[in-house]
């Protein structure tokens, strides 16, 4: 009997490990050949392209970065004409742009990161949540989705005839959270103890903006970030319509055009032109000017980049961006993704190593551009992040995992058998 244990308790151990190694393996590319040959730019587009026309009759904009300036682009549309000054919702690729506006209040010691972020609201307040404590809810922590937030939300906003709830409404009673999120924004575990994607800490964060700048959060990000980065055309609220693209279903049927409470989580509008200078700003750029272009010091954006919470024991987030794989010069492919229902997708990310980046925003799938992005990122760095891991790679894994898996308890199976005889 106590042979059989043995042999059963290997046989586990074996499952686990061939489980290990067949995740890392696919982290490292195993079921993935590269789309085009390494450096060839244009062969990633049209590879980009033809996924788009196999898998979208929305819109599409792509911008393909090469040493900090627009090498590639490409432009579709079964509506309106889409070009680099097209406006779209990015959706919670929202929440970049307004860690920036954060960061600007703590360089000017308006903000402390490490403080609680109750200190600096006045108009609403987290329940209480014993046995956690609420002023273990931090600045830092909210940027970094590790607050202990359990809300869940993605919002999916209001239809453009319905009014708007208050921010202190939307943070008490989420009336438009995604399917799957309980909607309630309160501490749910301990602070600072793992990442948990909270779109309801972005929300307070946007009201920390409004409390401390004692500005419309749109008037503030404006007038301290999206202005001065050169990006005129973006807006949180009221879009230009000449601008703006038509939004589309899965099946090429015009979409709604939602409406948001939480601006700073999910309603930035901007450009492909516009979040190239976005993307332009975190690197040294022409006539000596610095990364940060003023709006945030270099090493500000330093502290941002750097890992903040970790999933797996992989470094996943830094202070506002998503951290999406080393890129092979001490730092990590950094940016971040957005998607809403009905089928908005949208990505933007750059290499700090080698200044390329990757824009991708489209309507008309639920996860186009992730993919394009997740390929561009394995493209540049041989690592296969941990979104597209799942999105692509997910099916192979699992057969691989099942088959090694049922041939070691088919061996186990064989000594057990003749151990016994």
């Amino acid at each position: 009997m106590k042979q059989w244990f043995v042999i059963g308790a290997g046989a586990l151990i074996a499952i686990v490990c061939w489980m290990v190694i067949v995740v890392i393996a696919g982290r490292e590319g195993l079921f993935r050949p590269l789309p085009v040959d390494k450096n060839d730019t244009a062969a990633l587009l049209h590879w980009a392209e033809s996924r788009y026309k196999a898998q979208s009759q929305g819109n599409i904009a792509i911008m393909l970065i090469q040493d900090g300036i627009v090498k590639e682009s490409y432009f579709a549309s079964n509506g309106r004409t889409v070009d680099d000054q097209s406006l779209f919702q990015v959706a919670s690729l929202s929440k970049w742009v307004t860690a920036w506006g954060v960061m600007t209040l703590v360089e000017q010691n308006r903000i402390d990161l490490d403080a609680p972020v109750l200190r600096y609201l006045k108009r609403w307040h987290l329940p209480e949540a014993a046995p956690f404590d609420n002023d273990d809810v931090t600045v830092r922590r909210l940027l970094a989705h590790t607050a202990g937030l359990t809300d869940g939300l993605g919002f999916l906003g209001f239809p453009p005839e319905q009014n708007l709830p208050s921010i202190e409404e939307e943070l008490t009673n989420t009336t438009d959270a995604m399917p799957g999120a309980s909607g309630v924004v309160r501490v749910g575990a301990e602070p600072g103890s793992h990442w948990r994607y909270s779109g309801g800490g972005y929300l307070i964060l946007q009201l920390l903006i409004e409390e401390v700048s004692q500005e419309p959060f749109n008037t503030y990000m404006r007038r301290a970030v999206l202005l001065p980065l050169g990006m005129a055309q973006s807006t949180y609220v009221d879009p230009d319509p000449a601008h703006l693209v038509d939004f589309f279903e899965p099946d090429g049927s015009l979409a709604l055009h939602y409406k948001f409470t939480a601006l700073g989580a999910a309603s930035l509008y901007t450009s492909a032109a516009d979040l190239t200078r976005f993307l332009q700003a975190h690197l040294p750029g022409p006539n000596g000017s610095l990364p940060g272009r003023g709006v945030l010091m270099p090493t500000t954006l330093g502290a941002m980049h750097k890992p903040n919470a970790f999933l797996y024991g992989l470094p996943v987030w830094g202070l506002g961006p998503t951290l999406y794989a080393p890129d092979g010069g001490g730092g990590y492919i950094i940016g971040h993704d957005g998607t809403n229902f009905p089928a908005i997708n949208t990505s933007a990310r750059t290499n700090l190593a080698n200044r390329d980046g990757i824009i991708v925003l489209e309507t008309g799938s639920i996860s186009l551009a992730r993919e394009i992005a997740g390929q561009w990122t394995f493209w540049q760095t041989g690592i296969v992040p941990l979104d597209t891991l799942v999105l692509i790679d997910g099916l192979s894994i699992l057969i691989t995992c099942a088959a090694g898996s049922l041939l070691i308890l088919l061996g186990a199976g064989f000594v057990i058998h003749y151990r016994w005889r």
